[in-house]
């Protein structure tokens, strides 16, 4: 016996109707509608498919399609079909403050005994000067990458454009 059945109103039926067909939005929005509508055991189901046949023909697994009855049954058809929000955020070390720090040290002259900053150089003295309790110098170059900083390189990389003639 199924745990989870959806019984969805002519009204909820035809708003996931429209959020399968639309043909805007995530993809994977209208592929959950259209489970929903597969799986369907109300009084206005059309095809009253199976999990395992739904998951087939939608390309999902069976507990993904499990998943979605789970959450239609417990928080509505039209929550179940959008993505969850995250809880809370990712593992944000950075502020934009240490942010702003960091681009500044590698604007500074690098360290006695070497000629640039080196990521694992940055990594390290930002730790020292307490930007940060722990950075990877792969942070850093996402960081520097992301403010478009060249931390010590002269060129943007694209090919070097002939002197205008006057």
């Amino acid at each position: 016996m199924e745990r989870y059945t959806v019984e969805l109103m002519e009204d909820e039926r035809s708003e996931l109707v429209r959020i399968a067909t639309r043909g805007k939005g995530p993809i994977a929005d209208a592929r959950r509608a259209s489970v929903l509508l597969a799986v369907d055991r109300g009084a206005f189901a059309d095809l009253r498919w199976t999990d395992a046949r739904a998951a087939e023909a939608y390309r999902f697994t069976e507990q993904t399609v499990r998943n979605v009855k789970k959450r239609c049954c417990e928080e509505g058809p039209l929550a179940a079909v959008g993505r969850k929000p995250r809880s809370k955020p990712g593992n944000v070390k950075i502020d934009g403050e240490a942010e702003a720090k960091i681009v500044a040290l590698t604007c500074t002259d690098p360290p006695e005994g070497h000629s640039r900053w080196t990521l694992r150089l940055i990594a390290d003295k930002s730790v020292e000067l307490g930007y940060v309790e722990s950075i990877s110098h792969v942070a850093v170059g996402d960081l520097l990458k992301k403010t478009k900083s060249s931390h010590g390189w002269s060129g943007s990389g694209a090919s070097p454009r002939p002197p205008a003639s006057s």
